[in-house]
């Protein structure tokens, strides 16, 4: 196992962005899990209760998202975080998306917390990973997409030693270290904003791994 290590820059923690990440080794991931499948469904019950009759849109964990976003200069209507979209595809739609087991298991903890949650396969991130402004010159290949796509400066990011940004603010993460069924060494991302507690993040934080190795195996340790 390579040695891999997270850090943060100061400047995007004074923006309110609070993190907590996690490296989860010796994964089995698969495309599906019978056991996890009634526990899905389950919390998905929950959740359209929970929201039933109320306006997602006005859950301040979002609204401090959008906030995030408007400080660094990016529209709320073309940039929208990833948990957003989620409760609009489930509430809305009525649709919870299947990739594989374990971005399945991420996806659900952040329908439910609002926090935005995302997970890169460590084999194929170039050195360690640094939270940091962007400054438009990174790589930056989306989900997806074969070819670069611009970046503007300013936005935060999270950018690898090879220059190459893995994930675009909350809001789109990349091709090249998407977590596939065979994935082992995942870098998890559990991210809040100035209108989420530390309690709260790292309460996501444990379930979520704790959920993670319960279905895929491994274990976990938090880097920061």
């Amino acid at each position: 196992m390579r040695e891999f290590s997270f850090n943060t820059q100061k400047e995007v923690l004074d923006l309110g962005v609070k993190i907590i990440t996690a490296r989860i080794t010796d994964v089995q991931n698969t495309d599906s899990n019978t056991d996890f499948e009634i526990y899905k469904n389950s919390e998905l019950e929950k959740v359209k209760n929970q929201w039933a009759g109320k306006k997602y849109k006005d859950d301040p964990v979002l609204g401090g998202f959008r906030d995030l976003h408007t400080k660094v200069g990016r529209s709320n209507r073309d940039y929208v975080a990833s948990p957003e979209g989620l409760r609009w595809s489930f509430l809305e739609r009525g649709r919870f998306p299947h990739i594989n087991l374990l971005v399945d298991i991420y996806n659900l903890v952040s329908l439910k917390t609002g926090l935005a949650l995302g997970a890169h396969d460590i084999d194929k991130v170039q050195g360690n990973i640094t939270l940091r402004l962007t400054k438009g010159e990174e790589t930056f290949i989306p989900l997806g997409k074969t070819q670069p796509v611009a970046i503007f400066p300013g936005e935060y990011g999270y950018v690898d030693d090879g220059n190459n940004v893995v994930c675009r603010l909350e809001v789109l993460q990349v091709e090249p270290t998407k977590v596939v069924a065979e994935s082992k060494d995942i870098f998890l991302i559990i991210e809040g904003n100035p209108n989420t507690s530390n309690e709260y993040v790292k309460q996501a934080a444990e379930e979520v791994c704790k959920t993670i190795t319960k279905y895929c195996g491994g274990s976990y340790v938090f880097l920061n």
